[in-house]
């Protein structure tokens, strides 16, 4: 069977205006994914940029349907920025992480709104890597930056695919620190990939990113 089309809703701007960024800086959104081992890696990220970061930051990580997630209120306590746990509608802000919930794909959308969708699984998993990436590179052509981490199969690789395309900027966390090595080897071999770098220096990465454009 097909998977379900999902569509993310129009921007608020009438059709062909253009939208405005987020901030004056090189990017306008961080786009996180990560599997197995993923809390870890993310916590290590996140616990790296300052509470004033000035972009949003939109994270899926793979979860376990059968149970409550935690993830957003353990997150509160390892990093300054707000972190929420992701809703249909909701506009992202600068300093603030959205988390998608457990079995749901979370899109976003121009101007940055958010789109959560029960339709079928992307290669086995919900929520999907790939159409968080595709969805911010489309969204934000050349103002998106993806990070792929820790994990297990080949999520994310579209999605790499797609940021490339556009313009965007791709991060994977180095195999040789990830606890699970097969998300980051899938992604950079995809030939996509433009930083690979040891976990603990993705957050100063972002900070660069984001401000000047490039890492140091």
């Amino acid at each position: 069977m097909a998977a379900e089309r999902i569509v993310v809703p129009p921007p608020d701007s009438e059709a062909g205006s253009v939208v405005r960024p987020f901030s004056e800086r090189a990017y306008d959104i961080v786009l996180v994914a990560a599997s197995a081992g993923g809390l870890a890696a993310i916590s290590a990220v996140l616990a790296a940029l300052p509470a004033d970061f000035p972009v949003p930051v939109v994270v899926v990580q793979h979860l376990d349907p059968r149970h409550v997630s935690l993830m957003s209120e353990i997150l509160r306590r390892r990093t300054s920025l707000s972190v929420e746990e992701a809703t249909s509608g909701a506009r992202v802000q600068a300093a603030t992480v959205y988390i998608a919930p457990p079995d749901e794909h979370l899109l976003v959308g121009r101007e940055g709104r958010l789109c959560l969708s029960h339709a079928d699984p992307v290669h086995f998993v919900r929520p999907s890597a790939d159409l968080l990436f595709e969805s911010g590179a489309e969204s934000f052509p050349g103002r998106a930056i993806g990070v792929v981490l820790t994990g297990t199969g080949s999520d994310a690789n579209m999605g790499v695919r797609a940021l490339e395309r556009t313009g965007g900027t791709v991060i994977a966390q180095d195999p040789e620190s990830a606890e699970f090595a097969g998300m980051p080897l899938a992604a950079i071999a995809t030939g996509g990939v433009d930083f690979v770098l040891a976990l603990e220096e993705i957050g100063p990465a972002l900070v660069e990113l984001v401000e000047r454009g490039s890492p140091r």
